[in-house]
C-alpha cells in the first residue's frame, strides 16, 4: 500500500509539473502571436507605403 501512495504522490508530482509547462507554453504562444501581429501590421503598412511611393498619378490626375 504504501508503495502506491509513493507512486501517487510521484504521478501528482509530474502531473503539477507537466501542468505548470502548458501554462507557459500557453503564455508564451499568446505572446508570440502578438509579436506577430504587430510585425505583420508593420510589413503591411510598409508595403502599402512602398506601393503608394512607386505608384505616381498621370500628370492630368495632379
Amino acid at each position: 500500500m504504501e508503495s502506491l501512495e509513493i507512486k501517487i504522490t510521484h504521478l501528482e508530482y509530474l502531473c503539477d509539473q507537466l501542468n505548470s509547462v502548458i501554462v507557459d507554453q500557453g503564455k508564451r504562444i499568446t505572446r508570440l502571436e502578438n509579436e506577430l501581429r504587430g510585425i505583420t501590421n508593420s510589413v503591411e503598412e510598409i508595403e502599402m507605403e512602398r506601393v503608394r511611393n512607386t505608384n505616381v498619378k498621370p500628370p492630368h490626375y495632379q
